[in-house]
């Protein structure tokens, strides 16, 4: 048995990460937008209305419909700082509960108005700002609790809620969408996100200022932690907070473009085959289990090899499945599609358990909550992707411009990666008690 092991955690310890996981199963809805993207687009009647069950709803264009997940996306990346800050100053459970409520509100202010701007209002802002200070409340609570060698798996399980929540949401919202309407899906969802994530809010709690936990800082990767625990304003001063960020946003950009599509990727490579066309939920949940499975997997992996190498290894292997989507697409090998988008979403779900653990080990612990709600306006920067995808296909017919253009960003973060190092508290002129080791 090897001495990481036998290393002893209290109880609380795991209550905060498993609560932290639950609440992430609701926050991550966006991963299954395509799922009502592709229930709101028909290009060819844009802005008339819908008959039957989704009366009162107009059809959208591919754009349009790309717009209330980017605003989301981007709406969420700012909250993670006052979010961060709430977690850090307050408590991870008031940050929880009142992200879990505004999200609800949210998804029933969207279902309710039956319209563009509703979708905007309620899954966009309210729905990005319950994702965004509720989304900031759980990791860092739960990586408090534990040494750095256990930073990466930690980190990988709590996120990999989020991802994992397109596995049930997929199908639990198409079926939704076809017994009552895409009103009745967003009603339904606030609904049980609110009680979900009020009740596993409660659970979470941060160690007392006491508490030291248990470690066993031995040689490899991992010593590569600072023993210092930056103050924010330190942390603009470095140039690795910057290199962070825009790594964030070249591992997020790739993910964002493949999830806001997933469902309208498997209906044009299965056209033909029935079953895939009237199933394309099954693209956005099994994206869901890869994506869980990425934040857990890369964040166990990045333990032993290294942050750098495991974010450098997924980037460069999506890269290449990105290049190839289009020929796969067109060829139809449903199985090499499958293959393909899960690689892209395993890299995407990776990036999300690599970022908190690269913040941690170049800032320390204690300032989490901020500081990476600093770093993740990155993944929020990486909207971009899903958006330019949607106007790329609505002029040229397909996404392929997109998939290469995303590639190519994926080689560029590979190189990043590559000179980012973690500063030294001792470069900043600080005394010797303040030095990292």
């Amino acid at each position: 048995m090897s001495a990481q092991s036998t290393l002893k955690y209290p109880a609380q310890a795991w209550i905060t990460t498993f609560a932290g996981t639950a609440i992430n199963l609701c926050l991550g809805i966006l991963y299954a937008w395509s799922i009502w993207g592709k229930a709101l687009v028909n290009v060819d009647k844009q802005g008339q209305a819908m008959t039957g069950i989704n009366e009162g709803w107009k059809y959208l264009t591919n754009a349009e419909a790309a717009t209330p997940f980017s605003i989301c996306v981007i709406v969420f990346a700012i909250l993670m700082i006052p979010g961060g800050k709430i977690q850090d100053k307050i408590s991870p459970k008031f940050g929880a509960t009142l992200g879990g409520l505004l999200l609800a509100t949210g998804c029933i202010i969207a279902g309710l108005m039956k319209s563009y701007e509703g979708l905007i209002i309620g899954f966009g802002l309210f729905g990005g700002a319950g994702m965004g200070i509720g989304y900031a409340a759980p990791t860092p609570a739960a990586l408090k609790w534990f040494g750095q060698e256990k930073r990466g798996l930690i980190s990988g399980l709590v996120v990999g809620g989020y991802g994992g929540a397109a596995l049930y949401i997929g199908y639990l919202g198409q079926y939704l969408i076809d017994t009552f309407g895409i009103t009745g899906s967003f009603v339904y969802l606030g609904i049980f996100f609110a009680i979900v994530v009020v009740v596993a809010g409660q659970m979470l709690k941060i160690p007392p200022p006491e508490y030291v936990p248990a470690t066993n800082v031995v040689a490899g990767p991992s010593k590569g932690a600072t023993a210092t625990n930056w103050e924010v304003s330190e942390v603009f001063t470095t140039w690795q907070f910057y290199a962070l960020i825009f790594m964030f946003i070249l591992t997020t950009q790739s993910g964002l473009l493949i999830i806001s599509s997933a469902a309208g990727i498997l209906t044009k490579a299965a056209k033909g085959i029935s079953f895939f066309t009237a199933n394309a939920w099954l693209l956005v949940s099994y994206g869901g289990l890869v994506n869980a499975c990425g934040r857990v997997g890369t964040g166990f992996y990045s333990d032993k090899i290294g942050r750098q190498n495991a974010y450098m290894l997924n980037c460069a292997i999506s890269a290449v499945c990105l290049f190839m989507l289009p020929s796969i697409i067109a060829s139809q090998n449903i199985f090499m599609l499958f293959l393909a988008v899960g690689i892209a979403y395993w890299q995407y779900g990776g990036g999300l358990s690599l970022m908190p653990s690269f913040t941690a080990d170049f800032y320390g612990p204690k300032n989490l909550g901020m500081n990476y709600g600093l770093v993740f306006v990155g993944w929020g920067l990486g909207f971009f992707m899903a958006r330019l995808g949607g106007s790329i296909k609505d002029w040229t017919g397909s996404l392929d411009n997109a998939f290469y253009i995303s590639g190519c960003l994926l080689i560029i973060g590979v190189v990043l990666a590559k000179i980012t190092n973690r500063p030294k508290y001792s470069e900043r002129g600080v005394g010797a008690a303040q030095t990292a080791s």
